[in-house]
């Protein structure tokens, strides 16, 4: 495995975020000329003198429509992103039943994520609190205001000072490489891309249903046979919307490479000042992972250890292959040769 600095590290999150943020309206906007496309074809459909049914594909009416439909997209990804920006802290508390925890209420906490802050000379961000008796931690945020340490009561009952302290140079570790900034956008790119191939899917369910039952009760074998392709096309609409949404997904957890959680260790080992305790952490952690309540896998991206690891059976291996974590055992190996 090849090192690479901290500086290094956070440029490249910079170019996967801009990159990211252009490749959304790019993806929306050719997911919908493919549907206007297949609509277009399979609604142009004519008889010719041997009764057959010949289709065509008016380019020109699809353009038409792709191109009115160019400035709504825009406006429609801006209008989402705006949201996003401004409520993921919210969003992500929400997902995690999380709750913001004072001084006064947890001094042991503050004070460790505070020296923490001292010795990397970066702004504390805010601590939150799940109460969760298993064992994990994350941030999250985008930006000095929202940047966010999340912990379980779990891992703050369970863990020692030292391997607390190793925990949370992890996640503030993950904040300085902008990692956090990287992965809230990557959850808002998977999100549009769920949302609209969901819509999609459901007017073409809707439209075959309710638009084609007046045809149900003919005897015309002519419009039994219309309703016969228009099944068809719904289902290759769907099943296309389908693939395209799942490509986009493993794309975006490709961008989000393996790497940033070497680093995190890297980073959070210097700064508590104990790679073995932060060894300890993750081996105690990789025996209860998780959140109890957290049933979406891009919110659980964001875990220290991804619960996932540790499904039995063969959903595990494959999810291991596209996971956004490196095998928790190569981590905890790594940390003790320091």
């Amino acid at each position: 495995m090849r090192y690479v600095g901290m500086y290094t590290q956070i440029r490249r999150n910079n170019m996967l975020t801009i990159m990211l943020l252009l490749m959304f309206p790019v993806i929306i906007l050719g997911m919908i000329w493919v549907f206007l496309a297949l609509v277009n074809y399979f609604g142009n459909g004519v008889y010719d003198q041997y009764g057959n049914i010949v289709r065509h594909l008016d380019t020109a009416t699809v353009n038409y429509y792709f191109v009115n439909a160019i400035p709504w997209v825009i406006i429609g990804v801006g209008v989402w992103f705006a949201i996003a920006y401004f409520s993921n802290t919210a969003m992500v508390r929400a997902a995690t039943g999380a709750r913001p925890v004072t001084r006064k209420e947890n001094p042991r906490i503050y004070n460790i994520v505070e020296n923490l802050c001292i010795a990397c000379n970066m702004d504390m961000p805010k601590i939150n609190i799940v109460d969760d008796p298993q064992l994990n931690a994350f941030a999250s945020g985008i930006d000095k205001k929202s940047y966010t340490v999340t912990l379980t009561t779990g891992i703050i009952n369970y863990l020692n000072d030292d391997e607390l302290a190793g925990v949370i140079g992890h996640e503030l570790t993950h904040i300085r490489n902008h990692d956090t900034r990287l992965l809230i956008t990557s959850i808002i790119f998977v999100g549009i891309v769920s949302t609209i191939m969901s819509i999609v899917v459901q007017m073409m369910y809707n439209a075959f249903w309710f638009g084609g039952m007046s045809h149900r009760s003919s005897d015309n074998e002519e419009d039994n046979r219309g309703n016969g392709l228009s099944m068809i096309a719904v289902f290759i609409i769907a099943a296309l919307c389908c693939a395209v949404a799942y490509l986009f997904t493993l794309l975006t957890r490709f961008a989000i490479s393996r790497k940033r959680e070497y680093m995190a260790d890297a980073g959070g080992a210097e700064l508590c000042g104990n790679p073995l305790a932060l060894a300890s952490a993750l081996r105690k952690i990789s025996g209860d992972p998780g959140l109890e309540n957290v049933k979406r896998d891009d919110i659980a991206q964001l875990f220290i250890i991804h619960p996932q690891h540790f499904a039995p059976g063969l959903t595990s291996f494959f999810s291991s292959l596209f996971s956004t974590h490196p095998d928790t055992r190569k981590r905890i190996e790594i940390l003790e040769q320091f």
